[in-house]
């Protein structure tokens, strides 16, 4: 099963994950490697396609067809064959686990998910920076591999949002930017469908695909973002904050903010004091 690019996200974000060996494997032509049918997998993998060809069979049924632009996340417990073609197999392998005991929380990292994506110079650099990273010793060389580690998943993960939304991340990632520029304005959906001369159903659908929330949530998102970091300072009255971030009525704001961050945004700056060295 392959899941979505936020729901990878979601889970990478939310479950502790501990990273285990990196490796650079090359595998000969026209071979079939079953070393994990009769001892299944230990651990998750991502494997990232740099040469050739190989079919990656998963419990004798899921069958993936494996090359450059390609990667997999996944796969624990799993009977694994490949079968690689005639000029080989080359790729870069990550193990990882899922730290946690609920399998509910750990099942779309741990079940095999295939990516496309963009074989570039960055992604390159990032696996060798890792692969260089597993080899450092001591705790500074777990967290620089971690560190690496993240990145890459995130690297992969945007690739795949900008490969199945390619006709329509460039206006999705502008409108992004003309939110953030604008937040404290009157917006609304159809103003920024308008922008592109689309229908605001159809506006709200290719936002909602790219970023996960729909134009209006991710709005009202950042502008709560953003009235929290004017609380934190202390220095600013709530009515004040509404009207920077966008919203006239304060009560309105305040119940907003409240729902988003589970706080009331009077107690913000309240509690940057109380918690403050004298």
């Amino acid at each position: 099963m392959t899941y979505t690019y936020e729901e990878l996200a979601d889970d990478f974000v939310n479950v502790p994950i501990q990273v285990h060996g990196v490796y650079r494997t090359e595998l000969k032509a026209n071979f079939l490697y079953s070393g994990h049918v009769d001892q299944p997998t230990t651990k998750c993998a991502i494997i990232v396609a740099l040469r050739g060809q190989a079919d990656f069979i998963f419990d004798h049924v899921d069958h993936y067809q494996m090359k450059p632009g390609k990667v997999l996340i996944g796969g624990l417990q799993k009977q694994l064959e490949i079968q690689t073609g005639h000029c080989g197999f080359e790729y870069y392998l990550v193990h990882y686990l899922p730290l946690s005991s609920n399998m509910v929380d750990v099942q779309r990292l741990i079940d095999v998910s295939m990516l496309h994506v963009a074989l570039d110079l960055e992604l390159l650099e990032l696996q060798e920076q890792l692969l260089q990273a597993a080899s450092f010793p001591g705790s500074m060389g777990l967290m620089e591999k971690k560190t690496l580690f993240y990145r890459t998943v995130n690297k992969l993960l945007q690739s795949e949002r900008h490969q199945q939304n390619k006709e329509s991340y460039i206006v999705i990632d502008e409108t992004i930017q003309y939110i953030q520029a604008h937040y404290s304005k009157p917006l609304s959906l159809n103003l920024l469908a308008e922008r592109y001369q689309m229908k605001p159903k159809y506006f709200s659908y290719l936002f909602h695909k790219y970023v996960g929330v729909g134009p209006i949530d991710y709005l009202i998102q950042y502008r709560v973002h953003c009235a929290q970091e004017m609380l934190i300072t202390g220095q600013f009255p709530v009515a004040m904050v509404a009207k920077s971030v966008g919203y006239s009525d304060a009560y309105y704001f305040s119940r907003l903010f409240k729902k988003h961050k589970g706080v009331p945004p009077s107690k913000v700056g309240l509690y940057l004091k109380r918690n403050s060295p004298s």
